[in-house]
């Protein structure tokens, strides 16, 4: 069952993220700007942000497998209606449609994983899960690419799709009714909205994406500039960094089990807070930039299996209403990191961007630290209210 939510993760995480790779293929076919064209992933991301916790909220006394077979179906449609748009309107709206889908299914698919894991394997589940949208960062982007300068940028679409159909069997397949599950409801959106130290530690996703988001958004254009790379260098650049997500990401799953959440999110912290200034010191030998890379993109993975089962630790009442708000928190703070990231490359250069993502990352460390010394009372044994929360 967790394989299934693995797999309709990588479909979906190409789905949302594979645009970056074809923007100009889109712009140029639809008559749009590069900036008209920045909006596919912009509206995504926003509609997400709006929709998942909503959405989440709605459903939450549904079956989970009628709700995760629902989402993957809207994500079909979405990937289908976008593939056969011929202007701007159609795949505008086909990407809220697909936000929509994907708002239930990614944070559902982690919260059922949470809930009928053992607890000492909690974290390994999560990390299973989550593994496929690191693969789909490693794999389905450069993929995608290929496909969307070849065969056009329709035929990504069509791959999506079928990505997704073959995801909605397999969860048809292997998911059971009646899996044990939390009840939500927009009351229990409202509580989690309300509950401001709960909220706190939820935007720690947005600053440790945020402080992700300020360099990688600018990698290629920066390896271009300081290291004299071409297409070549780029996408070996882009696979030690989607390698590397996905180590990061499989190692997760053992690190929060043996060390806990909170010290694993120190140490990943303070280790991308030391690697960052790199960025700012090149050129260097190939050899340490692709090391730096792939550590850089082991840490800034890794950091998402630890900080849900953080959450889920701190509210298990609430826990699929909160990785709903976790997941919306991802595309807030990539969309802010990458304006930070703007702004600084604008006033200062590409060059500055290690320094600047290094502040952003010590600036995530306090955010960290703050929100824990705040978090919420959690009960006095936690394992055993988060079984009690996650049976119905």
């Amino acid at each position: 069952m967790i394989w299934a939510f693995a797999f309709g993760n990588f479909a979906i995480g190409m789905g949302a993220f594979v645009v970056v790779a074809v923007l100009s293929p889109i712009a140029g076919d639809l008559g749009m700007s590069k900036a008209e064209a920045g909006l596919v992933m912009t509206i995504y991301a926003l509609s997400y942000a709006v929709l998942s916790p909503l959405l989440v909220s709605l459903t939450g006394r549904i079956d989970r497998r009628t709700v995760l077979i629902s989402g993957l179906a809207i994500f079909v449609a979405s990937a289908v209606i976008a593939a056969l748009s011929q202007s701007a309107l159609p795949l505008y709206l086909a990407r809220v449609l697909g936000a929509a889908g994907a708002g239930i299914v990614t944070p559902i698919a982690a919260s059922v994983a949470f809930s009928v894991a053992p607890p000492e394997e909690r974290g390994r589940a999560l990390s299973r899960v989550f593994a496929g949208m690191t693969l789909a960062q490693a794999l389905g982007l450069p993929a995608g690419g290929f496909l969307g300068y070849t065969f056009g940028w329709q035929s990504v679409f069509v791959v999506v799709a079928v990505l997704c159909a073959i995801s909605l069997a397999l969860v048809i397949a292997l998911v059971p009714r009646n899996v044990p599950s939390q009840a939500a409801s927009l009351g229990t959106l409202g509580a989690a909205l309300a509950d401001w130290r709960s909220i706190l530690s939820v935007l720690v996703t947005a600053s440790f994406t945020a402080a992700a988001y300020a360099v990688y958004t600018y990698v290629a254009p920066l390896f271009e500039q300081t290291m004299g790379f071409g297409r070549d260098g780029i996408t070996l650049m882009l696979v030690v960094y989607g390698l590397g997500a996905v180590a990061g990401n499989w190692a997760a799953g053992f690190i929060t089990d043996r060390f806990g959440p909170f010290r694993s999110l120190l140490a990943m912290a303070i280790a991308l807070a030391c690697i960052s200034p790199v960025y700012s010191l090149l050129p260097i030998p190939v050899p340490l930039l692709v090391t730096t890379a792939a550590l850089t993109a082991f840490f800034g993975w890794a950091f998402m299996v630890p900080q849900q089962a953080r959450l889920v630790q701190q509210t298990p009442q609430r826990q699929s209403v909160v990785l709903s708000l976790n997941a919306a928190a991802i595309y807030v703070g990539a969309s802010l990191g990458s304006g930070i990231g703007s702004l600084v490359a604008a006033g200062y250069g590409l060059q500055t961007l290690g320094f600047a993502s290094a502040a952003c990352w010590l600036l995530a460390l306090l955010h960290l630290v703050l929100s824990e010394k705040l978090a919420p009372a959690q009960p006095a044994a936690t394992s055993s209210a988060a079984d009690a929360a996650a049976s119905r």
